[in-house]
């Protein structure tokens, strides 16, 4: 039984790279200014505003951007990457859904689509980890 599961999980380790690396763009593509669709600075996720406000906080750490200012009450997050200023909104759509928003503050939406594709990713990756209330000690 345990070599059954050693052989599965070896055989998911080294075809899911391959999956995964023809879905993504390549780095060039990433990290060249270009015109981006505003779909695609869009996002719809099937969690809280709350827990959505705080993974987009931490996914503008996590990726090295300059938080400038954030708004809690209103669900905004000023950050600035690569030298130029973008606004991240939390959009709360009913109790299940929420949208984020990434766009520019000078709406030229000429950029490089890595800075909000990457945004977008930790929270994909890291949406799943529950939010918990700490206790004091």
């Amino acid at each position: 039984m345990e070599r059954n599961l050693v052989v599965l999980f070896l055989m998911l380790i080294l075809c899911v790279p391959c999956v995964m690396a023809e879905e993504q763009p390549s780095v060039a593509a990433l990290v060249t200014p270009q015109n981006v669709d505003f779909k695609l600075c869009t996002r719809t996720y099937v969690m809280p505003a709350e827990k959505l406000f705080y993974m987009a906080i931490a996914s503008a750490k996590e990726n090295k951007f300059t938080v400038d200012e954030i708004q809690s009450k209103t669900g905004y997050i000023l950050f600035t990457a690569v030298g130029k200023q973008y606004l991240a909104s939390v959009v709360k759509i009913d109790n299940t859904k929420t949208m984020l928003k990434i766009t520019p503050t000078n709406n030229n939406y000429f950029f490089a689509p890595g800075i909000v594709l990457n945004f977008f990713r930790y929270i994909d990756l890291n949406g799943a980890t529950p939010l918990v209330t700490l206790t004091k000690s």
